[in-house]
């Protein structure tokens, strides 16, 4: 079993859709590389445009990258993301509602300035916000992009005007982009790891979208049958999610038979008070523990990390342990 550690390296106030972005948050990438190469992972930091073209925000990774302990991605936030010739409105914060065109001028404006200032090609990538769809698959494609990690399991982002992941599971899988079936034609999408601690996971998946679908919602069913260990939906995030789910849960994805496990947050979690996952010091503090913990488990377990690309050569090998 392989683990790859997927960050969304972006500024401070992502949500805010009108102000100057901030990049205080990007300092505390250091600290955190420390502990990943304690234990020998490569984290791949997946960097929006204002992390792209900031100085300092540069300088940190470009040392981490020149050193080979870490890949660099790419992840876009269309509203911060130039050529700006969309109407600025909520839908069109998620990339894959943008005309195909406009899309791939917003990627090709980022990968260009990925190259330019990393010297080096990006081939890894994630939608802001999940927004992602055959569409987006095929620009990124054309600019070079292999891997994909932009859908988040068993999850609908509808109401906020974004794709419906609710059927999909955490199996990596190549998406279809062109004819001819070589490399070329294809990119591989390996989805953020949200899994269930029981084992069957279609099973359990129906059932939440039945109560969820039904009047049973409003009895708060969802959160009932969680505490009671009958369907537990959990993300191997250290953002929702304790150390300890996220154990239990690469143990259910072993017992059936996942091979690769997709670690996912946000750089801004990182600084408390700039998203809701970590409001204060002490919950800052305790998502780094969480990260600790795990990766001492994955490393006991034999749990072997990788870059996100790294999924490319275990796809092509079958998908052996």
């Amino acid at each position: 079993m392989h683990l790859a550690v997927t960050i969304d390296t972006e500024e401070d106030n992502w949500s805010d859709y009108d102000s100057a972005p901030v990049l205080s948050n990007i300092g505390r990438l250091t600290e955190l590389q420390k502990l990943f190469d304690r234990y020998k992972v490569t984290p791949t930091y997946l960097i929006s445009y204002p992390v792209a073209t900031d100085k300092n925000s540069i300088s940190i990774l470009r040392k981490i990258l020149a050193d080979g302990r870490c890949e660099i991605g790419a992840h876009l936030h269309p509203w911060n993301t130039p050529p700006f010739d969309e109407e600025r409105i909520p839908k069109n914060t998620m990339l894959f509602n943008l005309d195909e065109d406009l899309q791939y001028r917003k990627l090709e404006s980022l990968h260009a300035k990925i190259v330019d200032n990393f010297q080096f090609e990006p081939i890894s990538f994630r939608s802001g916000r999940w927004g992602f769809d055959q569409t987006v698959a095929r620009n990124i494609q054309r600019l070079g992009y292999k891997v994909d990690t932009s859908v988040s399991p068993y999850s609908s982002w509808e109401k906020y005007h974004g794709p419906d992941f609710s059927d999909r599971s955490p199996m990596p899988q190549k998406i279809q982009v062109g004819t001819g079936g070589n490399s070329d034609s294809w990119i591989l999408e390996v989805p953020a790891t949200i899994g269930f601690l029981q084992d069957n996971y279609d099973l359990c998946n129906r059932c939440l979208k039945t109560i969820s679908g039904s009047a049973l919602r409003h009895f708060r069913l969802v959160g009932i049958l969680d505490k009671l260990n009958i369907i537990n939906k959990v993300c191997l995030s250290p953002e929702p999610d304790s150390a300890e789910n996220m154990i239990r849960l690469a143990e259910s994805m072993k017992r059936n038979g996942y091979q690769i496990l997709n670690m996912f947050f946000h750089s801004t979690s990182l600084q408390h008070g700039l998203n809701h996952f970590t409001e204060t010091k002490e919950e800052a503090e305790e998502l780094t523990r969480r990260i600790e913990r795990f990766l001492e488990y994955a490393a006991a377990a034999d749990i072997r990390p990788i870059k996100l690309s790294g999924a490319l050569e275990l796809t092509q090998q079958g998908g052996r342990n």
